[in-house]
């Protein structure tokens, strides 16, 4: 089956994909609900599927001017090495012409250079409280 890469979160099992985030060591805590509202909240998001299995996704928020953050950007590892990342990565960047793309990554460097990314300066962070003690983390009806 030929892996394709959309840009609708509809028909997403998020319970399903949770799961299987976790089960790749990509999970970062967010329940079911909220990864799913992280996805429907942003601007551009890329779906990969094989058959009715979400093998990737990844997600770009944007001010539509200038600036542009890519994260969530997950291959389920038995599907890596198959260009099915850069499809992603791509799709989404066809979408802010024009526009800086940042990102933070914990390994991925020679992926995101082969994507023409290049290293900044800095890079700085701060979590308001707990991270995901908020309300969208705490709802699970999706």
């Amino acid at each position: 089956m030929t892996v394709q890469v959309t840009d609708s979160i509809d028909s997403i099992d998020w319970a399903q994909a949770k799961a299987d985030l976790a089960a790749d060591g990509f999970d970062n805590g967010r329940s079911p609900e909220a990864l799913w509202r992280s996805f429907e909240r942003s601007q551009h998001v890329a779906v990969a599927w094989d058959g009715h299995r979400v093998v990737g996704m990844a997600r770009l928020l944007s001010d539509g001017i200038c600036n542009a953050y890519l994260l969530d950007v997950w291959t389920l590892s038995s599907y890596r090495r198959r260009g099915i990342g850069s499809s992603m990565v791509r799709l989404l960047a066809d979408r802010v012409p024009g526009q800086h793309i940042g990102l933070q990554t914990d390994g991925a460097e020679e992926f995101y250079t082969s994507l023409g990314f290049r290293p900044q300066p800095s890079f700085m962070g701060l979590v308001v409280g707990e991270w995901l003690d908020n309300e969208a983390n705490r709802s699970e009806a999706i």
